[in-house]
């Protein structure tokens, strides 16, 4: 029997842990083909590439960001071939199976929660031709009718083999995203989330973890992403499971975790800043709301202020990169509130700020519960919220031109220090800085077009200049330093009109040829001639002293000047003042 088993990814980047488990668990007695594909992909293309393996059997792991693509391929394969058996399973068509199996008629079967051993069983049946009803946790079809069947116990998860040791993966492990499951379960009840469904944490064999990480970095594996729901639960296990990862990791390579920060102890974070190596690990981190009777209300226990502490220990240890996350939407949580929890959390200054949208998913709790709170949503998925009884719709959009912006200017470090000092000392909030920003950007029409680095930094000034924001000349000299810095080679055509008259340029490069130690010692060492000095360096003048915000962070009115040098050799940016 020709078996295969796809889903639809995001992006090509990621890879889809569920269909290997099933390939893993179903070896020997089924050899499953895995295929996977993104959600860009044409539909006709899909089903046409599934269609020349002449599959008798065709399993899709389906999710929020898949499940109507997914449901355009089923559709169109059942019209030319509907002898192919569909069985789909996952979290999206796990609740509310009964709709699913009335809308999606090419739907034969779906597997209900966990799948590894009902998936190699439902294969067994269909082969052999048994009573489906033999088979535990489905839904499938009889005589017209849609028929299920109870859920059999969990498995043992230290039994299920690897799921990483298939060669076709080989080639393109350092490419992708590989996705690691030590544990399943959640310990918390956040009611807008699905893990909470699931009672109690149960953990993977931690010996064939290690050994799989072992296996995947000497194949070239380069970023791997933990999907436990809390990794650091048990104390002890993260710190072990840390400590194999300083002592064997592979240089380059980058681990992902989702933690809970609150529960975090100082003498963990103590040992990661003393042991682990720069960028080998990164944080996820949930927030999603600073509002304490939103958290009451969605069964979420959070002690802000000890988050607090891991964050900034964490920040403060310079080793470990973080990603905060926050919902807006949740319960009782209004605009205004919602302003209040982004302030509260970008005080923290992750690296990354992601500010996404309440999504009623089936099967949680609050979708359950949503008439209490008078939440409309989207029909379809992502089943995206479009008001409730204290967020408008009108809101919802404003908070949305937040995310635009904060995305492109904060997320992903453009212009660090320009965005600092806006924030702190030119717009009363953070937030409102994104949000005067973002409406203006909404308005000017640029979230329908794309942008060029430059075009960012020409954007912001256009705002800056219909506000009329004091210190528009230092705003302009950290724009510049930003711009300079993150640049390996000189630019071809800055984004702005240089201040400095030819004649001061050839008076300034002369002195810098004649007194080098003026930009300090480590310049003098480049013995830079004329010729390199014109080919490979800049010069502006600001209106502050840079060589004392680089060293201090304080803007002092004194002129300056900035020289930036574009080394060919190491390919990056190193910047002096006078």
């Amino acid at each position: 029997m020709n078996v295969i088993c796809s889903t639809l990814n995001a992006k090509y980047i990621h890879t889809n842990l569920a269909i290997r488990y099933l390939k893993a668990y179903a070896a020997p007695d089924f050899a499953i083909k895995l295929k996977e594909y993104t959600i860009k992909d044409p539909t006709l293309s899909i089903v046409s590439d599934l269609y020349q393996q002449r599959p008798d059997v065709i399993g899709f792991s389906c999710y929020i960001w898949n499940i109507e693509e997914t449901i355009k391929v089923i559709k169109v394969l059942k019209k030319i071939d509907p002898s192919i058996h569909i069985i789909l399973g996952g979290p999206e068509v796990t609740y509310d199976t009964a709709e699913w199996m009335e809308k999606v008629p090419e739907v034969d079967f779906i597997v209900i929660g966990e799948g590894e051993q009902t998936f190699k069983q439902l294969l067994s049946a269909i082969e052999s031709g048994q009573n489906f009803a033999e088979v535990p946790g489905i839904a499938y079809r009889e005589n017209g009718q849609v028929l299920f069947t109870p859920q059999m116990n969990k498995l043992d998860l230290r039994d299920l083999p690897s799921p990483f040791r298939f060669p076709e993966d080989l080639p393109d492990l350092g490419k992708r995203v590989v996705y690691i499951e030590t544990s399943r379960g959640c310990p918390f009840s956040c009611q807008f989330c699905l893990s909470s469904i699931e009672v109690g944490v149960r953990y993977f064999d931690r010996e064939k973890i290690k050994a799989d990480i072992r296996y995947l970095m000497a194949n070239g594996a380069k970023t791997m992403k933990f999907v436990d729901r809390t990794f650091n639960i048990s104390r002890s296990y993260a710190l072990e499971m840390f400590q194999f990862l300083i002592d064997e990791h592979v240089p380059g390579t980058v681990f992902q975790f989702e933690i809970t920060a609150d529960i975090m102890r100082p003498e963990v974070i103590e040992f990661l800043n003393n042991n682990a190596p720069k960028g080998l690990f990164r944080f996820e981190i949930g927030v999603q709301s600073t509002n304490d009777y939103t958290n009451q209300l969605v069964h979420r226990k959070q002690n802000f202020s000890k988050l607090t502490r891991t964050v900034t220990m964490v920040k403060e240890g310079g080793k470990i990169d973080q990603h905060l996350d926050l919902i807006a939407g949740l319960p009782e949580e209004d605009y205004h509130s919602f302003r209040h929890t982004f302030n509260d959390v970008f005080a923290l200054r992750p690296e990354e700020l992601q500010l996404g949208f309440l999504k009623m998913l089936r099967g949680t709790g609050l979708r359950l519960r949503a008439a209490e709170h008078g939440y409309t949503f989207m029909d379809h998925s992502p089943y995206e919220i479009v008001g409730n009884n204290v967020l408008s719709f009108h809101d919802i959009i404003k908070i949305k031109q937040v995310e635009d912006v904060l995305e492109k200017y904060w997320n992903d470090h453009r212009m660090d220090h320009t965005v600092e000092y806006l924030v702190a000392k030119a717009f009363p909030s953070p937030f409102d800085f994104f949000q005067e920003f973002g409406t203006f950007w909404d308005k000017e029409g640029w979230a329908r077009i794309g942008h060029q680095l430059e075009d960012l930094y020409r954007r912001l000034l256009l705002f800056l200049k219909a506000k009329s924001i004091a210190d528009f000349d230092v705003i302009m000299g950290l724009m510049k330093y930003d711009y300079l810095k993150n640049h390996k080679y000189k630019p071809r055509k800055p984004w702005w009109e240089s201040n400095l008259e030819k004649k001061r340029r050839s008076a300034l490069y002369s002195q810098i040829m004649n007194q080098p130690q003026l930009l300090g010692e480590t310049f003098k060492s480049l013995k830079l001639d004329e010729k390199s000095l014109n080919k490979h360096t800049m010069l502006e003048e600001l209106s502050f002293d840079l060589g004392l915000y680089i060293k201090t962070g304080i803007i002092k009115k004194k002129q300056s000047v900035l020289l930036a040098y574009f080394d060919p050799v190491k390919e990056k940016t190193f910047i002096y003042s006078i």
